[in-house]
């Protein structure tokens, strides 16, 4: 009797469900059991029907959103005309990977699993949910879950008895067969990280517009301890369209230093050319790697070495290694029992893939590039508020960018490939062009010309505001109230002379939060409060919407606890039905939030 075909499906806005889901595909490998793992967009939704046995594994992004790459599959399962009976056939599990400091922790697993169960489906365990804020990570939660489900998975389909698992230190086949040239071709073709776009795709993913940057100048002050910049590019002839809310999704590159330290560490010529065969049918090549490829073109723009080692790294890398010593360690380092060893080496300290490699260099002189893009993640795009409005600023796009630095217990600062990148970046000396698309954000603003919009955007949050303001202001809409802090007025106060010809012109009230200019801090939530009759009023009597953006660490918790106490104070509601006013709000999008890590 042949095995039965495992699907595990993912929606992974980071990479780590992807990651969860690839090791759930290697396992089942290695337990003798074919499967196939595969992004829920890139799956034919409708083909579900048949299937006997699915796995999915989805991040929760934002406020309880679904990743983007199962928007598409979120909306088909939630349809209300589909049978109760529709997946009857069909075993199920959930694997949630979330964050427990947001609101809505694991709410896209969670929701996920009691609507499959709704269509007929049948749970082989209860949904898995991985937490980010545990010291151990999501394996704290994922590894339990995982040794049950294979339990169950082999109980109810159990593999022929003269096939036998195949262990752990055991390389499973690389994905791609890599083909060196041992010549250069006579011809060869340009590396781009962009392919012609017809004049009616606009630029995507997999074929981003190479926007000349145009301006990249600091708007901090020198004395001020972060750096922000404030970045236009052109997009004269891309086809770009957005409006306020919309986000750019930016492909960044590694450094030039990185890229020739992972080539000699591995012992890789950069100008070796090679092309990708894939060892099963149905995989696909990797989105934008031109075929034939260099090793230059591949480390720098596709091998994130600058990444933060996940778990399944250590575990394929110890499987490759000739080194008896540094095997042993990296399999301790892969282990369930490890994890608090690997914590420590790794993740508190923010160690990269190229800093690992350099720590274990016979094991890394010994990769074989077939395994390189199984062993390294892609560069995933970053994503920007936009800040700027085409109605202000036709055929360029604006973004205000904090570039990520800090210190752990490693002598190197940290630094975040996107922004030291672009920050590096400077087209006074030389023409630059960056990659990089467009797409819908979380933040949607009302059409109506009478309706007053509250926007609440601390330090780097003001920047979708921005945006908003100028696109209202464009359209004659005058309502707009914005609460903007930072620490220094001299310092970190953005767009201060823009603001304050706005307000001349009765375009904009602008209310200000300089936490470090007095003894006391003071924060955008203070100001909300002194406030409160003017907040109520724009809220309850004029129909306002409010807006609220920046890092989700403490602001937003404090911010939504200070509305809710205007609604008690000012609207003199009960504590339940100031926040049943709060949820009412948030149902209907008349309040909204963007933040992040």
């Amino acid at each position: 009797m042949p095995s039965v075909q495992l699907l595990v499906l993912f929606g992974s806005q980071t990479g780590t469900a992807q990651d969860v889901a690839e090791r759930l595909g290697r396992e089942a490998r290695r337990r003798r059991l074919g499967c196939r793992v595969q992004e829920l967009d890139s799956y034919a939704v409708a083909n579900l029907i048949r299937e006997p046995l699915v796995i999915f594994v989805c991040a929760t992004t934002g406020q309880g959103d679904p990743p983007d790459n199962m928007k598409n599959f979120w909306r088909f399962i939630f349809r209300k005309n589909l049978p109760a009976t529709s997946l009857c056939q069909l075993d199920f599990a959930v694997l949630g990977l979330g964050d427990s400091s947001y609101a809505k922790f694991n709410f896209v697993a969670k929701k996920l699993h009691r609507r499959l169960l709704q269509l007929g489906g049948s749970a082989l365990l209860p949904a898995c949910l991985g937490d980010d804020q545990h010291e151990l990570g999501p394996d704290a939660a994922v590894d339990p879950w995982l040794g049950a489900l294979w339990e169950k998975v082999l109980g109810l389909y159990p593999v022929s008895l003269d096939l036998t698992e195949i262990p752990l230190g055991v390389p499973l086949p690389s994905t791609f067969a890599l083909q060196l040239f041992q010549d250069a071709p006579s011809t060869v073709p340009q590396e781009s990280t962009v392919s012609s776009l017809g004049p009616h795709r606009p630029p995507s993913e997999s074929q981003p517009f190479l926007a000349p940057m145009v301006t990249n100048q600091r708007v901090t002050g020198p004395s001020h301890f972060q750096d922000v910049r404030l970045i236009e590019f052109d997009i004269t002839g891309s086809g770009i369209s957005f409006v306020a809310g919309d986000v750019v999704l930016i492909q960044p590159s590694n450094s030039a230093a990185h890229v020739q330290q992972f080539c000699e560490v591995l012992g890789l010529d950069p100008e070796q050319r090679f092309t990708l065969q894939p060892r099963e049918p149905g995989v696909s090549s990797p989105p934008g790697l031109p075929q034939p490829c260099s090793v230059w073109h591949l480390v720098t723009r596709y091998l994130d070495i600058a990444s933060v080692p996940r778990r399944s790294f250590f575990e394929l890398l110890a499987s490759l290694s000739p080194h008896e010593l540094e095997r042993e360690k990296l399999l301790e380092l892969s282990s369930a029992t490890g994890q608090e060893a690997l914590c420590e080496y790794c993740s508190r300290p923010r160690r990269t893939i190229l800093e690992v490699l350099c720590d274990f260099p016979h094991s890394a002189g010994a990769i074989p590039p077939d395994y390189l893009l199984d062993l390294i993640p892609r560069i995933r795009p970053r994503a920007f508020s936009i800040t700027s409005s085409l109605l202000a600023h036709p055929n360029r796009l604006q973004i205000l960018m904090a570039v990520v630095q800090y210190q752990t217990r490693l002598r190197e600062p940290r630094r975040g490939l996107c922004s030291s990148w672009l920050a590096s970046l400077d087209p006074e000396q030389a023409s630059v062009r960056v990659p990089l698309w467009v797409r819908p954000g979380s933040l949607a603003f009302p059409e109506s010309p009478d309706t007053p919009v509250i926007m609440v955007g601390p330090g780097t949050g003001v920047a979708p505001f921005r945006a908003a303001i100028q696109e209202r202001v464009a359209q004659g809409q005058t309502g707009n109230f914005l609460f903007f802090g930072c620490r220094w007025r001299d310092q970190d106060f953005y767009w201060e002379a823009e603001w304050q010809e706005l307000e001349k012109r009765g375009c904009l009230m602008l209310v200000t939060a300089f936490s470090r200019e007095q003894e006391r801090k003071v924060y955008v939530q203070h100001r909300l409060r002194e406030l409160g009759p003017l907040i109520w009023e724009l809220l309850d009597c004029r129909g306002a919407h409010f807006y609220l953006a920046g890092n989700a660490k403490y602001m937003p918790a404090d911010v939504t606890e200070a509305l809710t106490s205007i609604f008690r104070e000012h609207g003199r509601l009960s504590s339940l039905d100031a926040a049943a006013y709060l949820a009412r709000l948030q149902q209907t999008l008349r309040f909204q939030v963007e933040t992040w890590a």
